[in-house]
């Protein structure tokens, strides 16, 4: 079974956690996978310095969620208008727990989805400064990963970080990969 197809199966297998939250803007990620050779990767994007929210930080493709859309059409919309992935060329696997941001105040929905590759992207340079591709076994690697409790709102909660080359990927984009991570590697928890 490829990686893709255990994805799949474990999202399906779970019920997701979705949270509701009006005092919360929603908003949806594309968490793109794709087989590089014969090593999978994760794609994601480091954030210009002219954007309004999480300038410089490195996410998933997505963003605001429009008047009348599903969360699904907000993370394909916005893949396709941050870095040219047409919504056609992705295949769904499943959906994360509903995360939020700690900073402003984002409520997102995360869909894991199968990308082909190579592909022709076509980065909107407004929004993303670069593409990123981050090797499965890296994120499975438990010294690239820390982690801290931080509280918020009264309670206790984890705060990770993930170290790639020089990168660092923490927040919300964190606690996304570290859920997909523990969800296909349990005891790398």
């Amino acid at each position: 079974m490829t990686l893709a197809e255990r994805i799949k199966e474990i999202l399906a297998q779970r019920p997701k956690v979705s949270l509701n939250d009006p005092q919360r803007k929603r908003a949806a990620v594309l968490v793109p996978l794709f087989r590089k050779g014969t090593a999978y990767h994760l794609l994601v994007t480091k954030r210009t310095e002219q954007l309004p929210h999480h300038k410089g930080q490195i996410s998933f493709p997505g963003g605001s969620q429009n008047p009348g859309e599903d969360l699904l059409t907000t993370a394909l919309r916005e893949a396709q208008e941050e870095i040219g992935l047409r919504a056609q060329d992705v295949t769904i696997l499943g959906e994360l727990d509903d995360t939020s941001t700690f900073s402003s105040d984002f409520l997102i929905s995360p869909f894991v989805g199968f990308i082909p590759y190579p592909y022709p992207f076509n980065i909107n340079f407004q929004e993303i400064a670069e593409i990123i591709e981050i090797p499965w076994i890296e994120l499975t690697n438990p010294q690239n990963w820390q982690q801290e409790i931080t509280k918020k709102d009264g309670h206790f909660q984890p705060l990770y970080f993930f170290y790639y080359q020089d990168y660092l990927i923490w927040g919300a984009t964190a606690r996304i990969l570290r859920q997909l991570v523990n969800l296909l590697c349990p005891k790398e928890k």
